[in-house]
């Protein structure tokens, strides 16, 4: 009688202990869901250093102070449009349309500081990690037209870009639109940012035109190297580790085992892709042209982290290595093919971000069964024919408004000298020898200023 009396009083405590343990789990995973979200939204912005070191390593010393600036204004940029029209745009009661609310964005935590956690996380914690990957967005731009636009006139595009165009096409995907209806799959944005980012650089660099002597009559290509081959190198570094957020906060939990084990996953397959696309890339180019180039090993590794950005959660290490190589084969590739069109890429954007940003978002049916190639197809497509028309329009109308090219004159000179007054390397000052344009006709002497 005493065990009967023993187990029925256990049977009767049993679900107050589990009550009892449910909110502190719950609350725990609230927690550490929102911890996730800031440390890779930290991570997602460590990329926007990469982006400036990447940058101001392949533009010409001349041009590197104004790149350092272009890349830390477009963050500051995206923060306040996407706190300002941005957000909402995006998330806000897009229910399966085309375009989310108007109104500036406010955190409402009422009912998890109140002991209701169901929101999974606090509001603050998802807008911050939401708004890094807007800033990367437009980093891409920054690298593509450099050394000859205007400063202001790039801003201005910044700030369409990240106020109106990049929520609009996010939200069909992201924010619960007409694509994540048609089941749309965009993990963390190969197509939603870094081919987003690819076709307003493309608009841009062919509205702009290329650098003055970049390329000759005769169809020749000159190449005007870049300043700093270990900074750049440092940036793709710092790139590749900040990608580790932007895949791996894309899960968007971490309060269960399920989503540790799915992150650990996109973790490591997000490191063999960019391992994939570097080696391929090296091995594409020594092929090619007998010696191989260390920028396109850089971008070859970026090749790779943008090719598995739209699905790293479903291959094997290996598909995600052969993924990421066909990436960086893809991108070497794409630039003599751009030279060709003469689209004056200076920093291999358009081949990174553009092209392997639409090979990744088709190959995800590759290895996941749930997504389609017709769908992906889809996306693709609405989202270039979107993003084109639209940087066009904001293209031409800062073209025959306040202008979006330096003079001819001030890009010999440099952009740091003419648009900034500032040089980032002071000790060593342009010089021209023989009055010929393009790189040929400098050289950077220390001491020689007057």
């Amino acid at each position: 009688m005493k065990k009967f009396m023993f187990l029925l009083a256990g049977l009767l405590i049993l679900p107050t202990l589990a009550l009892a343990e449910d909110a502190p789990v719950s609350e725990m995973s609230y927690i550490l869901n929102t911890f996730s979200f800031l440390v890779m939204g930290i991570l997602v912005m460590w990329m926007a250093a990469g982006f400036g070191m990447l940058e101001s390593g392949l533009v010409r010393s001349k041009n590197v102070a104004t790149i350092c600036l272009k890349n830390i204004s477009l963050f500051g940029i995206a923060g306040i449009l996407f706190y300002l029209i941005g957000y909402n745009l995006m998330y806000a009661g897009v229910d399966g349309g085309f375009i989310g609310s108007l109104g500036v964005w406010g955190a409402d935590d009422a009912a998890a500081a109140a002991g209701d956690y169901s929101a999974g996380y606090s509001a603050s914690s998802d807008w911050f990690f939401q708004m890094v990957f807007c800033g990367a967005a437009c980093s891409v731009v920054s690298g593509c037209v450099a050394e000859r636009v205007k400063l202001w006139s790039f801003l201005a595009f910044c700030v369409v870009l990240c106020g109106v165009i990049y929520p609009i096409q996010g939200s069909w995907g992201w924010g619960g639109g007409w694509l994540a209806e048609m089941g749309f799959s965009d993990y963390a944005g190969s197509t939603i940012v870094h081919s987003v980012g690819g076709w307003a650089a493309l608009t841009g660099a062919i509205i702009l035109g290329a650098r003055k002597g970049k390329y000759s009559k005769s169809g020749q290509v000159n190449p005007l190297p870049g300043s700093n081959i270990p900074l750049a190198t440092l940036g793709t570094f710092i790139l590749w580790m900040g990608w580790y957020g932007f895949n791996g906060g894309s899960v968007l939990a971490l309060g269960d085992a399920a989503s540790v084990i799915e992150m650990s996953n996109v973790m490591v397959n997000t490191n063999m892709a960019a391992c994939g696309g570097m080696i391929a890339a090296m091995i594409m180019v020594q092929v090619l042209y007998k010696k191989v180039d260390v920028t396109m090993a850089l971008n070859g590794a970026l090749a790779g982290l943008v090719s598995i950005t739209a699905g790293p959660a479903t291959p094997s290490l290996g598909a995600a290595t052969l993924i990421g190589a066909v990436g960086g084969v893809l991108a070497v590739l794409a630039v003599p093919f751009f030279d060709k069109l003469k689209i004056d890429d200076v920093v291999g954007a358009l081949s990174v971000h553009l092209v392997c940003g639409i090979w990744g978002t088709m190959a995800v049916p590759f290895t996941d069964g749930e997504a389609s190639f017709v769908t992906q197809f889809v996306g693709v497509i609405a989202t270039a024919v979107f993003v084109v028309i639209a940087t066009s329009i904001v293209w031409l109308a800062l073209k025959y408004t306040i202008g979006i090219r330096v003079s001819e004159e001030d890009e010999m000179l440099g952009c740091d000298s003419s648009e900034i007054g500032m040089e980032a390397y002071p000790d060593f000052q342009t010089v021209s020898i023989g009055g010929s344009s393009g790189i040929s006709g400098y050289y950077s002497s220390p001491d020689s200023r007057p």
